[in-house]
């Protein structure tokens, strides 16, 4: 039912952007510190120590601002971080962790920093088991990157976020938008979808949207639909069975001979297992003895000489010659 309780309201104007999204202060907090400390631990590889030790004390700096203590203990290789008394934010911690996962999948810290953002979010893709095949699944990822990085970079500038391939994992950051168009684009690139298909779309889609009067119309006639194609272009099989010429019988057909019964016709059957070698071997050696027969007439074809008709052709020459004189 409609609500029928209408007043003016002074203070909701045109000018306010009811979209915006407020950073969330110290003076938002009503309920004070928390009741219990939340801590989030990741473990990073090796070969990360070394740039993570030169990086942490910025990153340290950041999380000092929202109130969040973090460590960084290299003995363990595992980064952690929790919250203080100090912490006013309760999305902080939940940040903090995004933090710390995409410093341990190598992004660099300015990126990584981005994700204390409110505007700014984090998707990290597993693209190891979406393809069986280890071959199959480099080839695909090579296929993500492009040429010298040139369809990572066209998707990046596309969707507005940054995108790491790093390993088993593809790291995205960005807004909430673009992250969804990569995860499209990544597991598609993984099912054998090339993904310039998605990049030309997203071009197009860039296009349209710049356009007010197509805002509210469908945009499917603007966009390419690729039809996929079979390799095979035969449509009819090699062995056709035709069944309109058989003949209908109630009977059902002679059961076929077993390999004993055929052995016993043979006379095979009571031969030793020695016999039946030596046999199978003669049988071989007179196979090979034919063979070597026609590829030696086919050597010595070769130097047959051929019929030499050059002297009847002279004859037939001077006898014409001779009529013209």
């Amino acid at each position: 039912m409609p609500s029928t309780h209408k007043k003016d309201k002074p203070w909701d104007t045109d000018d306010i952007d009811k979209w915006e999204v407020q950073p969330f202060k110290p003076e938002d907090n009503a309920g004070g510190t928390f009741a219990e400390e939340s801590s989030f631990a990741v473990l990073f590889p090796k070969y990360r120590e070394v740039y993570l030790k030169e990086a942490w004390p910025g990153v340290t700096k950041a999380l000092q601002q929202l109130g969040i203590a973090c460590t960084l203990d290299l003995i363990d290789g595992c980064m952690t971080v929790k919250t203080t008394r100090k912490t006013f934010d309760p999305a902080a911690i939940l940040k903090a962790r995004d933090l710390v996962k995409l410093l341990a999948r190598s992004v660099p810290a300015p990126q990584a920093l981005r994700i204390l953002q409110d505007d700014v979010a984090c998707d990290i893709i597993k693209i190891r088991n979406l393809v069986r095949n280890k071959e199959k699944f480099v080839k695909r990822r090579q296929r993500l990157l492009g040429p010298g990085g040139q369809t990572l970079k066209a998707l990046e500038l596309l969707t507005e976020t940054y995108i790491l391939v790093q390993g088993n994992t593809v790291s995205a950051l960005g807004p909430y938008k673009g992250l969804k168009q990569v995860r499209r684009v990544v597991e598609d690139c993984m099912a054998n979808i090339h993904p310039i298909y998605q990049i030309k779309e997203l071009m197009i889609r860039r296009e349209l949207e710049k356009d007010p009067e197509l805002a509210h119309e469908n945009w499917e006639r603007f966009l390419p639909n690729y039809k996929k194609r079979s390799l095979s272009k035969r449509k009819v099989p090699y062995k056709v069975t035709d069944k309109t010429k058989k003949v209908y019988t109630p009977f059902p057909p002679a059961q076929e001979k077993s390999k004993v019964d055929l052995q016993i016709e043979a006379g095979e059957y009571h031969i030793s297992k020695e016999a039946k070698k030596r046999i199978a071997q003669e049988e071989r050696m007179e196979k090979q003895k034919v063979k070597q027969e026609g590829k030696k007439r086919q050597r010595e074809q070769d130097f047959i000489a051929p019929e030499e008709n050059n002297g009847a052709e002279r004859k037939k020459k001077k006898r014409k010659t001779k009529g013209e004189e």
